[in-house]
């Protein structure tokens, strides 16, 4: 299961929703920071975890407008949702995001264009870093697993911006040498 359709299956664990109030949530909660959740691929999900009959959908009236398709966890799927989540919990996920494929290949790449790049690397994790903060006080008060999640995402992503900031002095230097 992925990240996504985990996301989504606890969503719909937690009580019946339709696919706009998902998308809310979404939102409020921070999780397009941890994981890749568009509004489009939100009804994707839901058709397939329906498929695969990890949900149910049912057409409710409302007083404001059109009926929406309500969703609800079948027990299969609070099953596959309490499977994947000890899975979360209890396995370093080693994903090799393209840094790693820059990083095998960097003797292949002009060390001036390479710096360049790094750098704004670094920027672009400052700029997420000043986002995901923002994201942060804006929520709050949040529910203790909610905040652990942005406190996570934050911290993850100002290791890695020691790790870069290091690694740019590092490459300095060598070309200082040179």
């Amino acid at each position: 299961m992925t990240n996504a359709e985990l996301a989504i299956l606890s969503l719909i664990t937690e009580q019946p929703r339709h696919g706009y109030e998902m998308d809310q949530l979404i939102r409020i909660r921070g999780m397009r920071e941890w994981t890749e959740i568009g509004f489009s691929s939100i009804y994707y999900l839901l058709k397939k975890l329906e498929r695969e009959g990890l949900i149910k959908g049912q057409l409710e009236e409302t007083e404001s407008g059109p009926a929406r398709k309500v969703y609800s966890a079948t027990k299969d799927g609070e099953e596959a949702l309490c499977t994947g989540v000890l899975y979360a919990l209890s396995t370093p996920h080693h994903r090799y995001p393209p840094l790693q494929l820059g990083l095998a290949n960097l003797p292949l790449i002009p060390s001036a264009e390479a710096l360049d790049a790094l750098r704004q690397y670094r920027d672009s994790l400052s700029d997420r870093s000043v986002h995901l903060q923002s994201r942060w006080e804006e929520q709050r008060p949040l529910p203790y697993f909610v905040d652990a999640m942005f406190d996570h995402s934050a911290t993850m992503i100002e290791a890695e911006l020691v790790w870069v900031e290091g690694f740019i002095e590092q490459m300095e230097e060598e070309n200082d040498k040179n």
